[in-house]
């Protein structure tokens, strides 16, 4: 791991001196991949040196207490000694973290779907909940929302609801909500007061980029339809809603939010992507079999990852064991203590594969 980490401090200063070069910066292209590069590095070097530093200390450290002949001072310095020790062994760790293989997914946007469960109308109208849980995340991180498509149910609910959260880091902090979310609560269409039980299932795909997933233009049927549910005066007068149907995958892609059928298709055409992109992402980690998969990281959207209780103002994330009361405040975008719990599990596990 040392050897490592010198090699990557080398390469920041090289890169340092890279951005620097008048004959560089000539170049704005190759400055920007630099300077990105560069800030890429940032922050291991920057760890990495305190490690050392603290390395070095804990050596002078060791040094003086075999030579110091006061018993008092020699109690400080073991104090001091003990400090130095227990900060090494956590930088340590942190730079264990940042070396490992980093999903090439991370830094990118989000395309966010959700979809009634079982329970009928009080499960679209927890998918409603949902989003908007998750809209007060991504407003507190200072990303943004926008819906691609919904389909609304007469009380205030979704049958399905797609939406894009754009923001630096987006899809490493979403990832791990993939799977079924199952609430537990007295529905307001239920007027004998009994706790029902449903349940909304959530999808997270990393956007793709056209350069992430080729798609022949052959290999698509397009059928245009009047919209129907919310939109207005130009619902069932206009054909602007748009279906893309992707022949060889049999993915089917519906979108109708916008007037304008371009806008509907371009917006398919997004969603699309991600889904393709995402399944043979899937289908590449299910030949892998020899990789253990995370206990928090598989994405198996068939699996009941955490249950929200109305009455006792609970909420357990069934992966990690993680119970909390204050549901409340989770629902109004409060998901901190329970991503940093997934994310911290997850390294973990992964390191341990290292070992």
């Amino acid at each position: 791991m040392l050897e490592r980490l010198a090699s990557i401090e080398e390469r920041y200063e090289e890169l340092g001196n890279l951005i620097g070069d008048p004959e560089v910066m000539a170049d704005l292209g190759r400055w920007q991949q630099f300077v990105k590069a560069h800030a890429d590095l940032a922050d291991v070097v920057a760890l990495y040196r305190d490690f050392k530093k603290v390395t070095k200390e804990l050596q002078e450290a060791k040094t003086l207490l075999v030579e110091e002949p006061d018993i008092e001072l020699r109690e400080m310095v073991q104090t001091e000694l003990d400090d130095l020790t227990e900060k090494k062994s956590s930088l340590e760790q942190r730079l264990k973290i940042l070396l490992l293989p980093k999903d090439p997914n991370d830094e990118k946007n989000v395309i966010l779907e959700i979809r009634a469960g079982t329970g009928g109308e009080e499960a679209a109208l927890f998918a409603a909940v949902l989003f908007r849980m998750y809209t007060h995340y991504a407003e507190r991180r200072g990303w943004k929302t926008e819906v691609l498509n919904a389909n609304y149910t007469d009380i205030g609910g979704f049958k399905e609801l797609i939406c894009l959260i754009q923001g630096k880091g987006a899809y490493s902090y979403f990832k791990f909500e993939s799977g079924v979310h199952r609430v537990q609560r007295i529905p307001t269409t239920e007027s004998g007061g009994r706790i029902h039980t449903s349940a909304a299932t959530v999808a997270v795909l990393p956007e793709a980029e056209d350069v992430d997933v080729e798609i022949d233009p052959n290999d698509l049927r397009i059928d245009v339809f009047c919209a129907s549910g919310h939109g207005g005066q130009s619902v069932n007068t206009t054909q602007s809603a748009v279906r893309i149907t992707h022949i060889p995958s049999g993915i089917v892609v519906s979108m109708q939010d916008e007037k304008s059928q371009h806008k509907n298709k371009d917006k398919a055409m997004k969603v699309l992507r991600s889904r393709l992109l995402d399944r043979a992402q899937e289908e590449h980690q299910q030949k892998m079999s020899n990789t253990r998969k995370s206990m928090v990281g598989s994405g198996d959207r068939s699996e009941r990852i955490r249950t929200y209780n109305f009455p006792q103002n609970r909420v357990t994330d069934h992966r990690v064991g993680l119970t909390l009361h204050r549901l409340d405040g989770v629902l109004e975008g409060d998901l901190d203590e329970i991503i940093e719990t997934l994310v911290t599990t997850d390294q973990t596990e992964r390191l341990k594969q290292l070992d």
